[in-house]
């Protein structure tokens, strides 16, 4: 019982990490963040906070020097998640996750999940907060799952996707 309740626990912290990773004293004053949220120019990179807690940004060529990072053992990449099978609480197959939404480049702020259909006839994808998703891990294999029924995933607001694009 330990271990999935870590396992879920360390999932949901770096689903989150973004936010959580920022030290109250490195982050800008209200007037610097203001003016950060004003969008460049065409063709330039974001502004980078204070801090260097910048995400990936767009631009038409790299400005910054590359960072490397250490991973630690327990956070779950994004290939780990996408394709897997979205479980309920009943152990029923109720969808499939496709994808990741990530905001500003550093924030994963929701997960597209495909559902319904049959063989990719039919299926249409939802928008599901990565909060509501708990990850288990069991004899070296990861099993997502959500607290919720076919029909309520069925009944969602659809989210326009196009995995091709």
């Amino acid at each position: 019982m330990k271990t999935p309740l870590a396992t879920t626990l360390v999932a949901g912290a770096l689903l989150a990490s973004p936010a959580l990773a920022q030290d109250k004293a490195a982050q800008p004053s209200a007037d610097a963040q203001t003016n950060q949220m004003k969008s460049p120019p065409a063709g330039t990179a974001m502004p980078t906070p204070a801090g260097g807690m910048g995400g990936m940004t767009m631009a038409d060529t790299a400005t910054a020097k590359i960072k490397f990072v250490t991973a630690k053992p327990a956070e779950v990449t994004s290939s780990k998640l996408v394709g897997k099978n979205l479980y309920n609480n009943k152990n029923e197959t109720i969808g499939e996750v496709e994808d990741l939404v990530i905001d500003n480049g550093k924030t994963v702020t929701g997960v597209v999940v495909s559902v319904g259909g049959f063989l990719g006839m039919g299926e249409r994808y939802v928008l599901v907060d990565p909060s509501s998703i708990f990850l288990h891990k069991a004899d070296g294999k990861l099993k997502a799952m959500v607290d919720t029924d076919k029909d309520a995933l069925k009944n969602a607001p659809e989210f326009k996707y196009n995995k091709n694009s």
